[in-house]
Order: structure tokens, then sequence, then C-alpha cells
């Protein structure tokens, strides 16, 4: 009689355990993608940062605004060993100070972050970031 319910408890916690593994995978996620968002790595290489940590089949967004870069990881999870529980959302976002001589386009091309133009150098000096100010797209998971 006790036995069942020791199986139940044991995979509640197992599930709990696994949906913190993804949450911690997404803060990464968004940290590294936020970080490579902010020294003006182009689009598509923040978002493959942000996907080597992101659980599969996370949708990434991608916005850059005055001199804020911002990340947003969120997935849906669910159990392995129960395909008919409804799966559990996770989300989170990271948000850095763009670093200085970043250009974002949607401020009309000019430098972000502190950056000024008499500094030595231009404005139009650093990589464009944020493309229209916000991108979103799905990872491709395996699973």
């Amino acid at each position: 009689m006790g036995l069942p319910a020791l199986v139940a408890v044991l995979g509640a916690a197992l599930w709990a355990v696994a949906l913190v593994g993804a949450h911690l995978a997404c803060v990464d996620a968004a940290r590294a993608g936020a970080r490579a968002l902010a020294r003006g790595e182009p689009v598509a290489e923040v978002r493959a940062a942000a996907a080597l940590s992101a659980p599969p089949g996370a949708e990434i967004v991608i916005s850059m605004t005055g001199e804020m870069a911002r990340v947003t990881i969120s997935a849906q999870v669910r159990p392995t060993w129960g395909r008919m529980l409804p799966p559990v959302h996770i989300e989170t976002s990271a948000s850095v100070a763009v670093e200085p001589g970043v250009v974002d386009l949607s401020a009309g091309g000019e430098a972000v972050g502190g950056g000024r133009s008499d500094e030595g150098g231009s404005p139009g000096t650093g990589r464009a970031a944020g493309g229209e100010g916000q991108e979103t797209g799905r990872r491709q998971g395996s699973g």
C-alpha cells in the first residue's frame, strides 16, 4: 500500500528536479545571448549563443531598446515518462547594458551604450546588434 505512494512522490521529485534544470538552462541561454547582443554580435550569432544552452524547442526573442540588450527564452517542458501530463511553460530573460559604440538600428543608427562620436571614432563603427529592434525565432530541437 505504501509503495505506490512512494513511487508517486519519487516521480514528483524527479519532475521537480527536471523543471529546475530546464529553468537553469533557460537562464544560462538568456545570459549568453544578452552578453553577445550587448557586445554587438550579429543577430545570428546571438541566437546561436543562446541556442547552445536552451532546451530543445525553446523560443528565443532578441530585442535591443536604447542602451539595453534583452534576450528572452521560453520553453514548454514535459516529463519524458508522462506524455499525458500537460507541459509546464518556463520563461526567463536577461537584460544587459550595451557596450559603448554598439549601433542600435532601431534608434536610427546611432551609437548606444554611452559611446560618443567625439571620443575617437564615429557612432557607426560598432556592429548593428538589434536589427529592427526585435526579432523572434524558434530553435529547432532534436526531440
